[in-house]
């Protein structure tokens, strides 16, 4: 199953524009982030539900950042975070990960990030100093959050 949500996000992730993060920037971006940090958000559910169902959607424990610092070619660009931005990880042994971006944060030295917005409490890491490419993008899913 695992494989398969990550074969599909691959999928959608090259009908979108990608930007990339120099993994210096992410570490400096980062830094003092931990899940104390963390803001609760509420996002639409589209196909179903996930985490503290609501009658108009879930609540969501979110990363505070609100633009990310990234690349498009050789200009730098700030772009707006939300619930579907997505961030893959390829490391040198040019394996990936694709997690949405605002449930990474840094512990100690793994990237923490959750690839399911139906399954959000299943994390999966990744070593940040095995890192050799860093990729941003709207997905374009019907995720966004829910003004209160």
């Amino acid at each position: 199953m695992k494989y398969f949500i990550s074969i599909v996000l691959l999928f959608i992730l090259a009908a979108c524009s990608t930007y990339t993060i120099p993994v210096q920037s992410f570490r400096e971006q980062f830094k003092d982030i931990d899940t104390t940090d963390f803001k609760i958000v509420q996002i639409n559910i589209p196909l179903g539900t996930t985490y503290a169902y609501t009658e108009i959607g879930s609540f969501y424990p979110a990363n505070p950042i609100e633009n990310i610092l990234c690349y498009d070619g050789e200009n730098q660009i700030s772009l707006k975070n939300g619930p579907s931005i997505e961030i893959r990880f390829t490391d040198k042994n040019d394996d990936s990960k694709i997690f949405y971006f605002d449930t990474v944060y840094l512990k100690d030295s793994l990237i923490v990030g959750a690839q399911s917005r139906y399954f959000p409490t299943i994390r999966d890491t990744i070593k940040l100093n095995n890192v050799k490419l860093i990729e941003v993008q709207d997905g374009k899913k019907q995720f966004y959050y829910i003004e209160k």
